[in-house]
């Protein structure tokens, strides 16, 4: 099952990663386009120090990596960790949909015999 490809702390750095709107946000502007953790901190209303702490809980969390640059850090995501998060939580849904349906199957009235 795709829930079991994760150890337990990997799925935790994950939730926790992901649960903050600044790095969900960090996430997508990556996706976009590659860029600098300065280039990052301006579209903030928040310090230099505050982005370069919410990156490195992504990179914790696989989410994103950073590439040096000269001077620069240049963070880009992880396509990887992102798209084994998309299985993880269809996993979920899969399960959740098999409860379902098992719930469906104890519920349906329909006779074993037709009736006449």
């Amino acid at each position: 099952m795709v829930v079991d490809e994760w150890a337990p702390d990997e799925v935790d750095r994950l939730f926790h990663a992901l649960a903050d709107r600044t790095r969900r946000d960090i996430v997508v502007r990556v996706i976009e386009r590659e860029c600098s953790v300065s280039e990052l901190a301006r579209g903030y209303d928040m310090s230099f120090a505050a982005v370069q702490k919410h990156v490195a809980v992504l990179e914790r969390a696989g989410l994103v990596t950073k590439l040096r640059r000269g001077r620069e850090a240049l963070v880009r995501p992880d396509i990887e960790t992102i798209a084994r998060g998309t299985r993880l939580l269809r996993g979920y849904e899969d399960l959740w949909r098999g409860r379902v349906a098992r719930m469906d199957a104890l519920l349906d009235p329909s006779p074993s015999e037709p009736i006449d």
